[in-house]
């Protein structure tokens, strides 16, 4: 295990508009208002044709190959994620959802195109005094350093 402390600072409350994609708006949002760190909840609406990571081909394969769902309609969402700084400073977010419709419910990883339907409410809490960043492993994935 590893871990860092930090601080909570300023708490935002963003209304994703219909169309948008999830991890590339709140990533722009934090750019626009100097976050690097936050944790954030995630409630409302996906579109059809979002797409979600929903794990790895093999669990211990020697090369780690995704697998990717397209969602067939609008779902009803819940989710959590966090925002960090890569190496570079990017600021990099992480969101995993859990979506359903009807009696089928799906969980995985927005990065590969969350797009909104009518309407997302996120809570975005900022992280200050913080020193953890994304660091590149061995293979590509940006993880989490404290």
């Amino acid at each position: 295990m590893r871990y860092s402390e930090a601080k909570t600072g300023r708490t935002f409350v963003i209304r994703l508009e219909d169309g948008e994609i999830l991890h590339e708006t709140v990533e722009q949002f934090a750019k626009e208002h100097g976050v690097t760190a936050a944790k954030l909840m995630v409630v409302g609406g996906i579109d059809k044709g979002s797409r979600l990571v929903v794990g790895p081909r093999e669990s211990r394969a020697a090369i780690i190959e995704p697998m990717e769902i397209v969602i067939e309609d609008a779902c009803e969402i819940t989710g959590v994620g966090t925002i960090f700084p890569n190496e570079q400073g990017e600021i990099i977010s992480h969101i995993h959802i859990s979506c359903g419709r009807g009696e089928k419910v799906l969980t995985g990883c927005t990065r590969r195109g969350i797009k909104v339907w009518l309407v997302m409410e996120v809570i975005l809490t900022e992280l200050t005094d913080c020193s953890a960043k994304r660091v590149k492993d061995h293979n590509g994935f940006e993880l989490l350093w404290p």
